[in-house]
């Protein structure tokens, strides 16, 4: 009997090599080079350039990537943040990478929870996984910019508990139900017998759910509510102790853990690997097995930032498809093709 496989499965190499994606906007807007010529003509920072966004996606898809990843930042505040992420929003721009990619994983890095009505969020995710073909992962945060809440109506402090019962809310609203009955939600006097439901239903049985960081929740929530660890880059020795804990939290129902990393990718393949800020500057060689020890400590999944980098965008995706990716293959293509979960029939 043939199984078909998540979102998730189609992240997961089970050679325990990580496979490898991408965080939009695909620009480098962050580089020394267009810092410069950005504040030249006026341009603000963290606003990166979006006119080649959906050649530059698809061209990603084409050569390979595993997951092409966008950001929730609902307000621009270049006085204390200066980073407008990926400047769409979320679910309209998944929307349109459901539509020029084929084989990707998408994936928001990270949709901000308590400011957003839950049951739209139900249906705008499972909107975008029916879509994309079950090729969607809801990555989940709590956010952590304050002026944003008072501004959207909802309370800073309080987030950790609006996020819990919106992601109960998620998973009521995705749920299948017998004999037409409805969803059912309690506190809101909601009776399955008023036969209220959320369509679409996802493609599968939920739309997997990836959670940031700690949204204000413990390890042990997490790891039982959760389908994913979407976890903060580290170096090695803290990156261990993290998926050490992750994965002893998970041992009876193994799940992933994913990462992005900033990446300056330079034009020697020799240069030695040295931090950045969140992530590294490096040759293709010396990732490649920085790579390889993160896949080691159990990470399955790496998206990388591309916006410290100088290069441009395009011939870095070439050399990564070219130099980087053959060790890190993604279990098969969009339609289950040898990936995990599927079975003969």
């Amino acid at each position: 009997m043939s199984v078909a496989p998540t979102a998730l499965d189609r992240l997961v190499n089970a050679a325990g090599l990580p496979t490898l994606g991408l965080e939009l906007p695909l620009d480098n807007d962050w580089g020394a080079t267009r810092l410069r010529t950005d504040r030249a003509a006026g341009r603000p920072f963290g606003a990166p350039d979006l006119t080649r966004h959906a050649e530059l996606a698809r061209l990603a898809d084409e050569l390979g990537f595993a997951g092409l990843w966008v950001r929730d930042v609902p307000l621009y505040d270049p006085e204390q943040f200066g980073d407008a992420g990926s400047v769409f929003e979320t679910f309209t721009h998944l929307g349109h990478l459901a539509a020029v990619t084929e084989r990707a994983v998408l994936g928001t890095a990270a949709v901000v929870l308590p400011l957003r009505q839950p049951l739209l969020v139900a249906k705008s995710a499972a909107t975008v996984d029916v879509l994309s073909g079950g090729r969607f992962v809801l990555g989940l945060a709590s956010g952590d910019r304050p002026v944003e809440y008072p501004l959207f109506g909802a309370d800073f402090q309080g987030r950790g508990a609006t996020f819990r019962k919106s992601v109960e809310i998620l998973r009521a609203a995705w749920a299948r139900h017998a004999d037409g009955a409805g969803m059912e939600l309690a506190e809101f006097g909601l009776d399955a017998r008023r036969h209220l439901d959320i369509l679409p239903k996802p493609t599968g049985p939920s739309v997997p759910v990836a959670i940031a960081g700690h949204a204000q929740q413990s390890a042990e929530w997490i790891s039982q509510n959760a389908d994913a660890s979407l976890n903060y880059p580290r170096p090695l020795g803290a990156l261990r102790l993290k998926t050490r804990e992750w994965q002893e939290l998970t041992a009876d129902t193994p799940k992933p853990y994913l990462t992005p990393m900033q990446l300056d990718l330079t034009e020697d393949p020799s240069t030695a690997a040295t931090p950045i800020r969140l992530g590294l500057r490096t040759g293709h060689q010396a990732l490649i097995d920085h790579l390889r020890a993160m896949g080691e400590l159990g990470v399955a999944h790496v998206s990388f930032n591309l916006r410290p980098g100088n290069r441009p965008v395009e011939e870095i995706l070439h050399e990564l498809a070219e130099t980087v990716l053959p060790h890190f293959p993604s279990p098969g293509t969009a339609d289950g093709t040898d990936a995990p979960g599927t079975a003969a029939s």
